[in-house]
């Protein structure tokens, strides 16, 4: 059996899917009641709550582990769900780090993945770690901008980092899960080419068939949207990468073809599957 946490987000959906489909046996896992492929077990449990996993993971095989804002919460152990996976006797974690865990490693958000990293490393399972980047589904941020007024409102926007479809993600973390050839790798995971904010509001214009003006917001109009949804340092965080991202961050990195045997999906892909969000 296979739990696959954060199962109804953008990654952990397709992922449970896919999963599903290969015929796996899946548990998944979330905050909230929702809906799961047929076949699927759902459990709501809380991740900042590790000892409640214990039943959770009884009987599991491998983990997919998807942190997100439990890593943010206060009192959080994130690296002690390591450790009930281990008492549970999972076999295998595929754990969803961040690229800028090696670009960027010294903000608190990157200290804590990396304890969560070494945690797994030493913890006698079997481990992959996967390090995206940029998401393309964060341009879900600009849908009711879109939605009301045909505006995509960002700051940065002739600055570009190569996102990548967290479809291409999950088809990354279901191989991991499924073939021991990946055991102990570190994959960075990107789209195929740098886009910037600009390119992206052009591919959602045309998905729509519709014009979208762009607008550029300053660094503080951004920060102070941002900041209504995420810790004001992360906000700072990110907006150093959009701003003045490193060359690693700019980098195509080959890792999901790979993996995968194919190119990853460029943005215009994913909004053409995501377009019914700004419509």
């Amino acid at each position: 059996m296979i739990v696959v946490t954060g199962a109804t987000g953008n990654i952990g959906k397709p992922l449970t899917q896919t999963l599903a489909e290969k015929g796996q046996e899946v548990t998944a896992v979330s905050r909230h009641a929702a809906a799961v492929p047929d076949g699927v077990r759902h459990v709501v449990a809380d991740l900042a709550d590790p000892a409640g996993l214990e039943p959770v993971l009884a009987g599991a095989k491998a983990l997919f582990l998807l942190l997100s804002g439990d890593l943010h919460a206060a009192g959080a152990g994130p690296a002690d769900v390591i450790g009930q996976a281990a008492a549970s006797g999972v076999r295998r974690v595929v754990l969803l780090s961040s690229l800028g865990v090696a670009t960027r490693p010294f903000g608190s958000t990157r200290i804590a993945l990396r304890e969560v990293e070494d945690t797994l490393r030493e913890s006698g399972m079997d481990w992959v770690i996967l390090r995206p980047g940029g998401f393309a589904s964060n341009a879900l941020w600009w849908a009711e901008s879109v939605r009301e007024r045909q505006v995509v409102a960002a700051p940065f926007g002739d600055v570009g980092v190569p996102v990548i479809d967290p479809a291409d993600i999950a088809d990354v973390a279901a191989a991991c899960l499924l073939d021991d050839r990946h055991t102990g790798g570190v994959y960075e995971l990107t789209g195929p080419e740098v886009i910037t904010p600009r390119q992206q509001a052009e591919a959602i214009a045309t998905a729509m068939g519709s014009p979208v003006r762009f607008h550029e917001l300053t660094r503080a109009e951004a920060k102070a949207g941002m900041a209504e949804t995420m810790p004001a340092e992360l906000a700072d965080d990110t907006l150093d990468i959009l701003g003045s991202p490193k060359p690693e961050e700019v980098r195509v990195s080959p890792d999901v073809e790979r993996v995968l045997g194919r190119a990853p999906r460029p943005f215009s892909d994913w909004a053409a599957r995501a377009i019914a969000a700004f419509r």
